[in-house]
Formats: C-alpha cells, structure tokens, sequence
C-alpha cells in the first residue's frame, strides 16, 4: 500500500454496546446507576478501612488498596461509554484511545499483581501466623504496593509504545465501547498477525504468571486449612473463598480477551462489560458480605452516627 496516499487518522469511533435509541437510554440508565454503586461501594470500603481502628492490618489495608484500583479501573472506560449512549457519533481522540490503553492495561495489570499479593498476605497468616507481624510489616505492605503499581507501569508502556507508532490510514471503526489493543492493532495500515501474536505473549506472561501464582498460594492455604482446626479453618476458608471469587471474575475474562481470544463480538464486548465493570462493581460487596469483621465495622460505623443522632 502507498503511504503517501494514506491520510493519517485523529480519531477513532465505537459502535458501542446498542444501536436502537432505546437501548440506548436503558443502558444510559442502567450503567449509570452501576457506576454510582461502584464509587459509592468501593469509596466506601477504603473510608470503612481508613475510620475502623480494629481493621489496620495488612489485609484491610490491602484491599482499601484493591477498591481503590477497582474504583480507577471502571473510571477509565465508564464514563465515556455512558456519555456515549446519548451521543450518535460516538467519537474519541487518537490521544484519548491511547490514554485508555495506557490506563486499562496500567491500572488492569496492577491489579492482578495486587490479587498475588492479598494471596501472599493470606499464605503468610494462615501459613506462618507466628511469623506473620514480621513478615507482613507496614513497609513490606508499602513495598508491595509499589510493585503492584510499578509492574503495571511496566506493561502498560511496553503494551503503548508497541502501537503508538503503527500507521492508521481508515477505516476508524472500533466495534466496541473502549479502546483496546486487540481493536485498535486491527485498524492499523499493515498486517499485524505477527504483532498480535507478541502483544498476547506479553499479557499472557503478566496474566498467566499471576494466575499460575494465585493457583499455587491458594492450593497451599487450601491444604494447610484442610490439616487445621474447624474453628480456625472455617474463618480461613471463608476469607479466601472471598479471595478465590474475586480471582475468578478478574481473571477469566481476561484470560479470554488477551490469552486466548475467541474473536466473537459480542462474547469479546459481554467480558470487556464484565471485566471493566462488574468485577469493580461485585468486589466489595464479596469482601463485605463475606467477611465478618467488614460486617461488625459496618455496624459499629452505623452505631456511631446512631450515638450523635
């Protein structure tokens, strides 16, 4: 193809979730409402954890830690796909396609290096209590959040400086709600098979290395939970069955978008709804309505506006 005669794209458009100007209301309304549950869920989890003195300890302050990386990750690609059901050109920049790319994959793969850690931090309590204080130290949480936080800066830009750079000539089309690297490698003016292949090798070293990780810290605390006494293994197993289903709603649909993609549209935009909003939405309610001393601050934070009422 000559590239002299291509005209260089500035911006992208989605053909977002519905077409019909109904649909679109009902969704407008629809994940508007989701939205306001999640930041109204997640804000709430981090000020419960932050208020709650019973609830400092690396655990709490790990997932104050998770809420806030979920409330991130949904901000990203919500909003513009709410204002987007009350557009009929639903448009976004060149440099705001690459700002969502940068963010979800940045703020995405932070998260499943946060997943490992709470895995850690649930491997060394159960594991090794006698040692947990010690290991678990507030600098070693501190540490570990700046892993999380610089493992996913690492990716997210060798993911952007991979396809900052391709060419794109037309068509402009993104049959989707957000800027992706499997959608957007698709418009580019040459054959990117070879590129794909290296974009899904590099997510799949950070989504498989994480998930390989989980399965091991969760088989461990399985059996060591299986050898312990019921009182202390009911506990246990009821904190990491929280942990195993936030895993699973992360990581399968990840698995399918960038490890092993079955290229059907609306199976890829149902897990990419999935991925970027109900996972944020369903995380801290898992973690309060599964978890006893999340219960008891609830009611002991209620119980003090009762006092001043």
């Amino acid at each position: 193809m000559d590239n002299g005669n291509q005209s260089v794209v500035s911006e992208f458009m989605f053909l977002g979730l519905g077409r019909s100007w109904n649909m679109q209301i009902l969704l407008f309304m629809t994940f508007l409402m989701i939205y306001i549950m999640i930041l109204s869920g997640n804000i709430a989890v981090m000020v419960l954890i932050i208020l709650d003195p019973q609830l400092h300890s690396p655990m709490y302050f790990l997932l104050a830690n998770l809420s806030f990386v979920d409330m991130w990750l949904s901000s990203v690609t919500t909003p513009k796909m709410i204002t987007d059901f009350l557009m009929e050109n639903k448009t976004i920049s060149f440099g705001g396609c690459m700002c969502q790319v940068f963010f979800v994959h940045f703020i995405g793969a932070g998260e499943m290096v946060l997943l490992v850690v709470m895995a850690y931090d649930r491997y060394v309590a159960i594991c090794k209590p006698l040692h947990y204080s010690t290991i678990m130290s507030l600098h070693r949480c501190i540490g570990l959040v700046v892993i999380e936080w610089s493992a996913g800066f690492v990716h997210s830009v060798s993911q952007l400086v991979v396809i900052v750079k391709l060419p794109f000539c037309g068509p402009r089309e993104i049959d989707s709600f957000f800027c992706d690297i499997p959608l957007v490698t698709k418009l580019a003016c040459i054959d990117s098979y070879n590129l794909d292949i290296l974009i899904n090798i590099d997510c799949g070293l950070v989504i498989v290395t994480c998930f390989v990780l989980l399965l091991i810290s969760y088989t461990y605390i399985l059996l060591t939970v299986h050898q312990s006494s019921k009182t202390g293994a009911s506990k246990a197993l009821s904190t990491c069955t929280a942990h195993i289903t936030v895993v699973v709603i992360f990581f399968v649909p990840c698995i399918f978008i960038y490890v092993w993609p079955l290229n059907i549209t609306w199976l890829d935009k149902f897990l990419a709804v999935f991925y970027g909003v109900f996972a944020p939405l369903l995380n801290p309610a898992i973690y309060t309505l599964r978890n006893k001393e999340m219960k008891n601050a609830v009611k002991r934070f209620r119980g003090y506006f009762m006092v001043f009422k």
